[in-house]
């Protein structure tokens, strides 16, 4: 049985970014890096720079958990035991 997981970002992410056409170019803080991200994910950090959140109220379709893979992948986000 696996332990339900939270969603929070990464400390020291102060999520610089710019958006156009919907996409957005996003600066990572930890690791000097910039990362073309779309606008759902752009939200989905925003979401979790306000308060970390359990991943059953972020979402649990395949789509939204490859967003977060792919965010946690970049370092901007971390998984943390609710």
């Amino acid at each position: 049985m696996s332990l339900p997981i939270s969603w929070r970002l990464a400390p020291g992410q102060l999520l610089l970014h710019r958006c156009w056409g919907g996409e957005c170019v996003l600066y990572n803080d930890l690791t000097g890096d910039t990362h073309l991200v779309d606008e759902f994910a752009l939200e989905l950090l925003e979401l979790l720079r306000a308060a970390p959140m359990p991943a059953t109220l972020l979402g649990e379709d395949a789509s939204c958990a490859t967003v977060l893979a792919d965010l946690a992948a970049l370092h901007l986000i971390e998984a943390a035991p609710c």
